[in-house]
């Protein structure tokens, strides 16, 4: 494999670690023991006080195994179970049955241990899951804030240096890394632009990007489709450096920083991040090669949510992409539910975290109350076995769209996407930025 072609397929690694920060965890290639946990309704999907009927199987070696005692729990996604104890499997399976009586998420759990290892399966129960509304309140200044934020970071020069990534060029595509200035002087955000090389005008799609600290390679497969990409990291640092300066980051200075500043709506993290995508949208528009007209907006996780966010703060995004979005409803957990990553007010984090400046913080930041406002068609896709954003938060913010919106449901994935996920995406994004 020449370096060109292991550049783009590290770029392709990474966009998609990006849509799911713990994707190559979930979907690993099965282990020789497999715990199968299966609803009795092929759609997973039930009306509230309809029993579910979870089935368990235990497959060695593909081969179903029976007389071995499995342990489950049922409960709501992330919360204490309300059932839970063993069961022998009497044929090679064996069944665990509840019910919900209001719309929200019932997860069954098995796991059983093999020579010293766990093993473990689980299957989601949705209940009326488009009826699920939100916990979080609307602040009656939501957009007084965001309108005023949004007009101070306007003021701010771009001041924009672009760097020419030679090694990751290609016949078609020039790749840069960008260097723009953010919300506030001196503030920086960097990404990675590709655009294609022949003269015209082109759509662009901007990538938001998953949580975490990381290098980034761009999306230059887009770009020889005639796509200009900006792919952007959000933490204010140069995104093409090596993997090792990242994982410092992440284990010091940048450690837990969707916590950092929460007590304080003009100084929580997110801010700068809300902003920089917004500054990233600037960019874009400023190219001579963009068509003017059609953009979109595209992430997964933390870059769903940010998705959701960008379309909202900024009417200049046309179309939005988002993969089971984090941070919306915050505060589900003070409610007796599951809330959005990153779980701020969850049981072991309320105890520092569940105080009144930061509940109130987190109404100015969360996806729900922005996806009140999104007014642009927008693609969908997600599981019920998400692990990460639980489903009853994602759903909360999805209820409240009303703007044109498709879902691509795969009820068994978790925090992670099938191929399939990906070219329904792509279809979609070219369908549109393609008129």
């Amino acid at each position: 494999m020449n370096r060109l072609s292991f550049i783009r397929v590290i770029a392709l690694a990474c966009a998609l670690c990006c849509l799911s920060p713990v994707a190559s965890a979930q979907s690993r290639p099965p282990h020789p023991i497999q715990v199968l946990v299966s609803p009795d309704k092929p759609d997973w999907t039930y009306t509230p006080g309809e029993e579910a009927t979870f089935t368990i199987q235990l497959l060695k070696h593909q081969v179903p195994m029976a007389d071995v005692e499995v342990s489950y729990t049922l409960g709501l996604e992330k919360m204490p179970p309300t059932d839970q104890g063993t069961v022998i499997l009497k044929n090679g399976k064996a069944q665990v049955k509840g019910k919900l009586s209001d719309p929200g998420f019932l997860r069954c759990e098995a796991r059983i241990s093999v020579d010293g290892t766990t093993y473990r399966g689980l299957a989601t129960a949705g209940y009326a899951p488009e009826n699920i509304q939100p916990t979080q309140q609307l602040p009656d200044d939501f957009w007084d804030f965001w309108n005023n934020a949004k007009a101070e970071a306007a003021k701010v020069p771009m001041d924009a240096k672009l760097t020419l990534l030679p090694d990751r060029c290609t016949e078609k595509v020039d790749v840069y890394q960008v260097n723009i200035q953010n919300y506030e002087t001196g503030s920086r955000l960097y990404g990675i632009l590709a655009k294609p090389k022949a003269p015209g005008k082109y759509p662009a799609v901007l990538q938001v990007p998953g949580a975490g600290i990381r290098p980034y390679y761009g999306i230059v497969d887009l770009a020889e489709e005639g796509i200009i990409t900006l792919q952007i990291g959000i933490h204010g640092i140069p995104v093409v450096y090596e993997t090792g300066l990242y994982n410092d980051l992440r284990a010091a200075s940048l450690k837990n920083y969707q916590f950092f500043n929460l007590d304080d709506r003009d100084e929580y993290y997110y801010k700068r991040v809300y902003l920089g995508c917004v500054r990233a949208v600037d960019y874009l528009v400023s190219l001579s090669e963009f068509d003017g007209s059609n953009l979109a907006v595209w992430g997964g996780s933390q870059g769903g949510a940010l998705s959701i966010v960008t379309a909202a703060l900024d009417n200049r995004i046309k179309y939005l992409v988002s993969l089971y979005p984090a941070l919306c409803d915050l505060t589900g957990y003070l409610h007796g539910r599951a809330g959005g990553w990153p779980h701020m007010f969850n049981a072991s984090n309320a105890p520092f975290m569940a105080k009144e400046e930061k509940i109130k913080t987190s109404a100015y930041y969360d996806v729900v109350n922005f996806a009140r406002s999104v007014n642009v068609p927008g693609f969908y896709t997600w599981g019920y076995n998400d692990e990460t954003c639980p489903p009853t938060s994602y759903y909360s913010a999805y209820n409240k769209i009303q703007a044109p919106k498709e879902l691509y449901l795969v009820q068994e994935t978790g925090h992670w996407t099938y191929p399939e996920q990906q070219v329904k995406i792509r279809e979609w994004l070219f369908s549109r930025l393609r008129k």
